[in-house]
Formats: C-alpha cells, structure tokens, sequence
C-alpha cells in the first residue's frame, strides 16, 4: 500500500469513506461518493474505486450497494472514531484494562489489570474472520507505537492468541518483570525483539522463554480530542 501512489482525487475518496464510516458505521454508496468529492459519473468514482482496490486500501463487493470495507493496515491499522452513532453490524469488545507502549511498566495484579464491566461497541467489519469470543481491547499509555499511527489514550483491538508472525504488532507479557507492552514482533532465534515504531525508542530483548503473546492488534479506536 502506497499512499503516494494515489491522486489527491483518490486521497479524497479514500478520505470521504473513512470519514462516513466513521459517522455513519456503514460505507457509503458511490453517487453519495460523488456527490462529496463532485463527481457527476459514477463510471468516473467506480474508476478510482478500482484504483484503491489494487492498491490495497478498499475491498468491494458488488453483491450488494453499499460494498466498500477498509482494508486494516498491517504497519498502519485502520483508524475509527469510537462514536455513538456506529449502531449498525457492531458487537461488544472487552475493554480489559491498559497496556503500555512505551517502556513497560509493572501491573501489580489482575484486578488492576482487567475490567470486566466495560464493553465497546467496534464494528464487525474489523475483526474480519476473527471470533468476537476471542477479541479484546486495551486502552494505550505511551508514545512508543506513533509511527503506526497509535497515540497516547487510543484504544487497540486485538484477537486472544498466544503466537505471531514477524512484524505483527501484539501485546506481550514479559513474566520475568511480571509486565505488558505493545511492540511489532520479531523472533531471533534465542531470543525476541520487540521493536517500537517511535525511531528516539530503542528495541526490547527478551529470551524466548521469558516472553507470552497475549494478542494481535486488529484495529485501533482512535481518541476524539
């Protein structure tokens, strides 16, 4: 996916659905497409929909008219306003507690860690195929993960699993300093890197045996400022 390969009629386009999405909870057609970024054919908006499709940042349907998901980006997840009025095709995600993107800190025990009574309503579309049984979210406190778009005080969706590919931003529990954090994976062999995405932040070593993936990030709710 390369942004910089799109025309700033496509940016407005991907900007608009986004945005609508946000709004709304469900994606837009294509005259409501043009009508916003003033587009009198839809022949010319089904064009640049096209457009983003081989690029990687939509996927559509055409079974049915309001067919355009967001595809969630791997170094850069999918960002959505945690809003009232996303009402339709949600279900309800855990919010357990809060994980670290930074340095990783101590969480003296599981009361302090889990919160059973707080549930988000995230749209379905964001799990893809993962079981809403298997999801959860983590509220984020630090500055280690900005350059994959995730600030101080958003909220991450992950799927519960206990192994991750290279590259995959997870949450991992450290057991040997009994701590959480939110770092990209890497296996090294012996040991593994949890690298940061904030270049002033250096990676954490961990040996294998000392390092429990709790989960993968599915998206992220962004907070409204």
């Amino acid at each position: 996916m390369n942004f910089d390969a799109l025309s700033e009629r496509q940016r407005a386009i991907l900007h608009f659905i986004q945005h609508w999405v946000n709004e709304h909870g469900y994606p837009p057609t294509i005259r409501e497409i043009g009508e916003a970024v003033r587009i009198n054919s839809t022949s010319v908006v089904n064009y640049n929909l096209n457009k983003l499709v081989k690029e990687g940042f939509i996927t559509r349907s055409k079974e049915v008219s309001r067919g355009i998901r967001m595809n969630p980006l791997q170094e850069t997840p999918i960002n959505v306003v945690n809003s009232p009025s996303m009402q339709i095709n949600v279900v309800n995600v855990r919010l357990v507690g809060t994980i670290v993107a930074g340095t990783p800190v101590n969480i003296p025990d599981d009361a302090d860690y889990f919160d059973d009574d707080r549930v988000l309503a995230v749209p379905r579309e964001l799990l893809g195929n993962s079981d809403p049984m298997l999801v959860f979210a983590l509220r984020v406190n630090g500055q280690s993960m900005i350059d994959s778009m995730i600030n101080d005080g958003d909220i991450v969706v992950l799927r519960r699993q206990q192994t991750a590919r290279n590259g995959e931003m997870v949450a991992v529990w450290l057991t040997d300093r009994n701590e959480t954090t939110l770092k990209h994976f890497y296996d090294e062999g012996e040991r593994v890197r949890l690298q940061p995405a904030n270049p002033t932040m250096k990676p954490i070593f961990v040996d294998k045996d000392k390092v429990q993936i709790q989960g993968r990030v599915l998206a992220v709710l962004r907070r409204v400022h």
